[in-house]
């Protein structure tokens, strides 16, 4: 979360400048990932590449455990329920 210390306020990224200053005082505001490590390169309209976001190969993308757990648990529902109609 970008944090500018002259305004003592913190920022969204899209509410910082073009080139990632604060929009109130125009200094230079250091960005941070999740883990608190400065990001080296912040994301700002001139960086962003969405061509490479967009590309995938798929890899990555896969269906989690708890996912799969609740589709075998509806097919094994509608299949009792498909049993109890004949029963």
């Amino acid at each position: 979360m970008p944090w500018c210390e002259e305004c003592t306020k913190y920022f969204v990224p899209n509410a910082l400048t073009t080139e990632g200053n604060c929009p109130m005082c125009g200094s230079i505001i250091a960005q941070s990932d999740v883990n608190g490590r400065p990001i080296l390169q912040p994301v700002t309209a001139k960086t962003l590449d969405l061509k490479s976001l967009a590309r995938s190969t798929g890899e990555d993308e896969k269906a989690p455990w708890h996912f799969k757990l609740l589709v075998a648990a509806l097919i094994v529902y509608l299949s009792w329920r498909v049993v109890s109609l004949f029963i």
